[in-house]
């Protein structure tokens, strides 16, 4: 217990262990490694940076480094950066600023955070060719309108999160945008539904859709100035590549420490690696999902933070499962809000075992008579002999991020449709009709299982 906690990585998962670790063992040495200048921020709101609704990027630091040297008593060292493990002398090799040096740890956090993937297109070396996924890149993306008066014209490459919420954000800011997503929707994971209505929104707010639609390559030569397709090249000043994350894994991969088969670290339920006194948690590690009972990797906040702070407790003395996870997510597309949690895919939910069957619905976001309601749209998805409810997916004008939360707790419960159904649901006519709309949803789904 008195051998140094040391940390690997800045962020959510690592200062959360930190900060617990701290909590829980005032004495024990605790020393965070972070081979850049920011920690603790919430990188989900950079599109609202960009967008310029958040001033400066110092509103999204949650505690800021001094803050953790001197109140928290923790050792941080920032624009380190560690390169090795060595698992058996139990000493990782950091590089900083001034030297090359080894420190000894007694239990050690892999929180390595996750990267932007830059897909192997044509031309995506090229200048104004942007990624989003960290502080750096916030400020570059912002730098740029700040730099280039004459920009009239923004490329998006992907329609997940990230491309659908700088989609709003340029489009305040008095830009052309031109969205391209070589699936024939976007938003694929939230379902059908949620991708027809958001398409629309996107649509009606002046964004160019190309669905089904792949990237062939960039032009330019100074800078980018088209995107290529099979059809034509669209003329664009700027891009922005929205096509997912990959996990950092692969220090730990060069350590032996087993890698799961998402690519990310594999964990026990406790966020043990296959190393001994080696953690690993946030957007690097797998996680366990409620409905498939599989490891699996989905990079989000909540995640992230609860795993490190478990971590945390189990180093100082108290084993606490990092959890698991039913993928709970919302995304905001100008006037249209979006959220899905669990199995909505009918494909993957057959794959683990299920007979899935689901049904959508709409109906009103507020009881009928009341002014200021909006249709909501919900799919529910459930398992035809047990009832087991597999997931959901909504969208719609409001609402929508706080109702998909009671599926999921019901996913984390494994509750059945009837039992949803038979929830006892707040109701008051400027929040929502007497049935709520998952009520509703499990009620229509209800005739259709037998379990």
């Amino acid at each position: 217990m008195n051998a140094p906690f040391v940390v690997i990585g800045g962020d959510a998962a690592g200062m959360s262990a930190a900060s617990k670790a701290r909590r829980e063992a005032p004495d024990r040495d605790i020393v965070v490694f972070e081979k850049g200048e920011w920690v603790s921020y919430g990188a989900c709101g950079l599109p609202y940076y960009v967008k310029g609704d958040i001033d400066s990027l110092n509103d999204l630091v949650s505690v800021t480094p001094t803050e953790f040297r001197d109140e928290r008593d923790i050792d941080l060292r920032t624009n380190h950066e560690v390169v090795t493990i060595d698992t058996d002398s139990k000493r990782i090799t950091v590089d900083g600023p001034k030297e090359t040096f080894e420190q000894p740890y007694g239990n050690l956090l892999i929180a390595t955070g996750a990267s932007a993937i830059v897909p192997p297109i044509d031309g995506a070396e090229l200048p104004d060719i942007f990624t989003l996924h960290d502080m750096a890149d916030g400020k570059s993306v912002k730098k740029r309108f700040s730099d280039r008066s004459d920009l009239d014209s923004v490329g998006i490459v992907g329609g997940g999160y990230v491309g659908v919420e700088m989609a709003e954000a340029f489009r305040e800011r008095g830009v052309s945008v031109h969205l391209f997503e070589m699936l024939p929707q976007v938003l694929e994971p939230f379902g059908g539904a949620v991708g027809e209505a958001v398409a629309e929104e996107l649509t009606d707010q002046g964004v160019s859709l190309h669905l089904g639609t792949p990237v062939e390559g960039f032009e330019g030569d100074t800078t980018v100035t088209g995107v290529r397709t099979p059809e034509d090249t669209v003329s664009v000043d700027m891009v922005l590549l929205g096509t997912g994350v990959q996990p950092n894994s692969a220090l730990a991969e060069t350590a032996d420490i087993e890698i799961g088969q998402t690519g990310a670290i594999a964990i026990d339920e406790n966020g043990r690696t296959s190393a001994p006194d080696v953690y690993a948690a946030g957007d690097c590690a797998e996680m366990t999902h409620v409905v498939t009972d599989e490891p699996t990797h989905v990079p989000l906040a909540l995640t992230a933070n609860r795993a490190g702070r478990a971590v945390g407790q189990t180093v100082t003395g108290t084993p606490t499962p990092v959890g698991a996870i039913v993928g709970t997510a919302a995304v905001k597309a100008f006037d249209k809000q979006a959220a899905r949690t669990g199995v909505i895919d009918m494909e993957r939910a057959r794959d683990v075992g299920f007979d899935p069957v689901s049904r959508t619905i709409t109906t009103r976001s507020r009881a009928g008579y009341y002014p200021g309601g909006s249709p909501i749209t919900v799919t529910l998805v459930a398992d035809q002999h047990s009832g087991r409810v597999l997931g959901a997916s909504m969208v719609g004008s409001e609402g929508v991020p706080k109702r998909i939360d009671t599926i999921a707790t019901a996913l984390h419960g494994e509750m059945t449709v009837a039992e949803l159904q038979a929830l006892d649901l707040s109701y008051a006519p400027p929040f929502g009709p007497t049935w709520d709309p998952v009520l509703t949803a499990a009620k229509v789904l209800k005739g259709a299982v037998s379990g």
